[in-house]
């Protein structure tokens, strides 16, 4: 129940009702209560109880929660109906009206006290902010939603703090990232709260920060959670993006065909829920398995496809991410003109705060384009600055081969101490991928 207002505001609503009836105070008394006994409430001088409530609100013609509490009835129903327009709306890829249905309801909640509904749109004013690639102002929004939620279990947390994680992983903050999905798997799985939808959200969203890093043993095993966990999930939606994420690591581990199987899957509860931009990223990382598996055709198609569906749908970020995929199956087509002018035109919308993974990867390949070109001293620069952005990412996977262009690059130049330094840079990283960056896995979960 919700909490009530004090006596005095109580006692001004009811005399402030009474009025607009045209009822006085014997009227509104009898027959159970005296005349005296609403003065004295509607001074605000004693607090009623729920039975005196009842019968004031019935005569008055309200709902009880009405008089007690100021809102108007059936609020927390509405609000509810218009959340799941919202949550409809930003799945469709309208982020846009998303957030504005999101603030107008934080608005309201924040206005009657409505803990539960404040929560879920600040979760929702997060997940829009990612769409569109603002990533700070999502992290904060997050944040808000926890700290509504902090008497909460942490099952009911979990979608906040995943939403937290996810925006210092596209920040590139890969380890404190890892550092927040994994604690609160941990918490989960040793406290034995087996919620499958929570779990499955943190293990889903876990295996794109293990691959930068170079834990594929790790990102291996979250997939089989996922995987083991799916049939037990309630939220199709977050079944297909358990499945869009596990394609990677089966990629990782030279099970194309799964992968594209677990893809299709994806897409078709995608469709069936019409979740737009969910979809245009499962079209994402279809492109990326064809990519790995040198179907560059249709590779370039599915990224094209993803391409204009989240540009469409205002998703900055992400458009950029895909752009720099795209531009990576250009250069191996033949087209590295089309490829530099691609990256180019997307690098300002990346940094290291925002896709750093994205960024390095674009300058890696800028880096490759110019030496093709025969321009080292441009593609020595953009090789150490895609180094730099790896490094302070912790994207070990990545770092070692560029150490290997870095390393190749310098001793064709002559300058063979600075390539040993490269090499040996990227051997460091190579040694034991994620052993220097991760500590003890995780408790397992009760499957």
């Amino acid at each position: 129940m919700a909490k009530r207002d004090d006596p005095k505001t109580i006692g001004r609503r009811v005399q402030r009702l009474r009025r607009e009836q045209g009822l006085n105070r014997r009227q509104l008394a009898e027959p159970v209560y005296t005349p005296a006994y609403i003065s004295t409430l509607e001074a605000g001088r004693v607090r009623p109880s729920d039975e005196a409530l009842r019968h004031l609100a019935g005569r008055l013609g309200v709902a009880f929660d009405e008089l007690a509490t100021g809102r108007p009835a059936h609020l927390a129903t509405d609000l509810r109906l218009r959340l799941t327009e919202a949550q409809r709306a930003l799945a469709a890829g309208e982020t846009g009206k998303a957030a504005e249905s999101y603030a107008r309801l934080l608005a309201e909640a924040e206005e009657h006290e409505l803990a539960d509904v404040r929560a879920e749109a600040l979760l929702g004013l997060g997940e829009c902010a990612l769409e569109t690639g603002e990533l700070e102002a999502g992290r904060q929004h997050f944040e808000r939603s926890e700290r509504a939620l902090a008497d909460a279990p942490l099952p009911a947390r979990v979608p906040a703090l995943r939403g937290r994680a996810v925006s210092h992983y596209l920040a590139g903050e890969l380890r404190y990232a890892v550092y927040l999905l994994e604690s609160t798997l941990d918490e989960l799985n040793r406290g034995g709260l087996h919620d499958p939808d929570a779990l499955l959200l943190l293990y889903a969203s876990v295996i794109g920060p293990y691959m930068d890093m170079g834990a594929h043993a790790r990102a291996a095993q979250a997939a089989e959670f996922a995987l083991a966990l799916a049939p037990q999930a309630g939220d199709p939606a977050l079944v297909a993006r358990m499945h869009r994420s596990v394609a990677r690591t089966l990629l990782a581990e030279g099970r194309v065909a799964e992968a594209d199987a677990s893809l299709a899957k994806a897409a078709e509860l995608y469709r069936r829920l019409q979740l737009r931009t969910e979809l245009a990223k499962c079209h994402w990382m279809r492109g990326y398995v064809c990519a790995q598996n040198g179907e560059l055709e249709r590779a370039e198609e599915e990224l094209r496809s993803a391409k204009a569906m989240l540009s469409a749908r205002r998703a900055a970020l992400y458009t950029s991410q895909v752009v720099v995929e795209l531009a990576d199956v250009l250069h191996r087509r033949g087209r590295s003109e089309e490829a530099a002018a691609l990256l180019l035109d997307v690098l300002g919308d990346l940094s290291s705060e925002r896709g750093a993974v994205h960024a390095a990867a674009a300058h890696r390949l800028l880096g490759i384009i110019a030496e093709d070109a025969r321009d080292t001293e441009a593609a020595e620069e953009h090789y150490v600055r895609a180094l730099s952005l790896l490094e302070r990412a912790g994207a070990a996977g990545d770092l070692a081969d560029l150490c290997r262009l870095l390393g190749d690059l310098l001793r064709r130049t002559g300058r063979v101490e600075a390539a040993l330094d490269a090499y040996r840079t990227g051997l460091g990283h190579r040694t034991a991928p994620g052993t220097t960056t991760l500590g003890p896995a995780p408790a397992q979960p009760l499957l």
